[in-house]
C-alpha cells in the first residue's frame, strides 16, 4: 500500500499551504454545487478526464503579446496557476493513494497524470517568466519552474522549505510580501 511518511506528508501540507495561501480571498463563499446529502449511500462515479479544447495559436500568441511586460497581470496569472496547481496537487495525492490498492495499471495511469500535471505547472511558470520584463519576477518564476520540474512527477518529493521560500520571493516580486 502506498503511504506518505508523516514528515513528508507534513512537508507536503506546508508546501501546499504556501502555494494556495493567496487563494483564500478569491474563493467563493457560497458553493451550491448540488453535493449529495450526507445520508445518501450512493457514491458518484469517478470523474472522466476530458481533454482541453485546442487553443488557436494566433489567439494564444495575441494573449501572450498583451501579457508581455505586464507585471501586474503576470502576477495575477501566477497566482491563479499556483492556486489551480494546489488543488490539482491534492487531487493527485488522493489519486495516487487510491491507485495503490487498484493494481499496476491504475498506479501507472495515476503516475502519468501526476507527471503531466507537474510538467504543465512547470511549463506555465517558465512561460510566464519568459513574458515578464521584471528581472526579480523573472528569476522567481524561473526558479519555481525549475523546482517544480525537479519533482519529475513525484509530488511527495516536494521540498516544503524551498517552495515556501520561492513562493515568498514570488509574492515579494509581485508586491504582496
Amino acid at each position: 500500500m502506498f503511504r506518505i511518511p508523516l514528515i513528508r506528508g507534513l512537508a507536503v501540507c506546508v508546501a501546499l499551504g504556501s502555494l494556495t495561501a493567496t487563494a483564500a480571498c478569491s474563493s467563493s463563499s457560497g458553493d451550491s454545487s448540488g453535493a449529495a446529502s450526507s445520508g445518501s449511500a450512493v457514491t458518484a462515479p469517478p470523474p472522466v478526464a476530458v481533454p482541453p479544447a485546442p487553443v488557436d495559436p494566433s489567439v494564444a500568441a495575441k494573449a501572450d503579446a498583451e501579457l508581455s511586460g505586464n507585471t501586474k497581470e503576470i502576477c495575477a496569472q501566477a497566482e491563479r496557476a499556483s492556486t489551480s496547481f494546489g488543488e490539482i496537487f491534492i487531487a493527485d495525492l488522493k489519486l495516487q493513494i487510491d491507485a495503490a490498492s487498484k493494481g499496476e495499471q491504475a498506479k501507472r495511469q495515476a503516475a502519468e497524470k501526476v507527471s503531466r500535471d507537474v510538467r504543465n505547472y512547470s511549463f506555465a511558470l517558465a512561460d510566464m517568466a519568459g513574458l515578464t520584463t521584471d528581472p526579480t519576477l523573472k528569476k522567481a518564476l524561473t526558479e519555481m519552474s525549475a523546482q517544480v520540474k525537479a519533482l519529475k512527477g513525484d509530488v511527495t518529493k516536494i521540498n516544503a522549505e524551498k517552495m515556501s521560500a520561492l513562493t515568498a520571493r514570488l509574492d515579494k516580486a509581485c508586491g504582496r510580501g
